[in-house]
């Protein structure tokens, strides 16, 4: 029995890190105003490999609808600007030596469809990594089962178990995203 306690634990505890995740991508979702964490995401190519971009530069909000990165390195400033137009936030940074200073612009009719369609796809992976969260956790029952450490009654009972934490995380990613969606869509 304590065997089926640690796999349901593990399971629990990734598929909360899971729906944390989605949480962080979807902050980066900002709906027409600028926030810092709208760029968290971002990497930079540096110094030969992906950096994140807060750890190139400082950013901030001077008001609501600009951010602006102050970049330590000016050798970094074009590829802090490169990373920025690459990614799919639909950004356009001005450079100004080391300052980088991004307007955020308001969000069209087509912009809002854009950033749903992006959240749509967070949620998509998301559920997948929690199916997979629960494929993990029903092979290692079934070992369980195979090494006669739980009866078939036990093995259906753990399954159902593990299946009820899956069905309440995909639950949980869908409330989110009905929320990310209304949030985008609010003028």
């Amino acid at each position: 029995m304590s065997d089926f306690s640690a796999i349901k634990q593990d399971v629990q505890t990734r598929m909360d890190k899971t729906i944390e995740t989605l949480k962080n991508d979807f902050s980066g979702l900002r709906a027409g105003r600028a926030h810092v964490s709208l760029l968290d995401g971002i990497m930079v190519e540096a110094y030969g490999s992906l950096t994140p971009l807060a750890q190139v530069g400082t950013v901030s909000v001077p008001d609501a609808r600009t951010l602006s990165i102050s970049v330590w390195d000016r050798g970094l400033a074009k590829a802090v600007e490169k990373a920025i137009m690459e990614s799919d936030l639909g950004l356009n940074p001005a450079s100004d030596g080391q300052l980088i200073r991004i307007p955020i612009p308001p969000l069209s009719e087509e912009r809002r469809k854009e950033l749903i369609k992006v959240a749509g796809k967070y949620s998509e992976q998301n559920k997948v990594a929690i199916r997979n969260i629960r494929r993990d956790g029903m092979d290692e029952i079934k070992k369980l089962k195979k090494d006669n450490a739980i009866s078939e009654d036990e093995e259906k009972r753990f399954e159902n178990e593990v299946q009820k934490l899956t069905d309440e995380a995909i639950k949980k990613i869908d409330e989110l995203f009905a929320q990310k969606e209304k949030d985008i869509l609010q003028v």
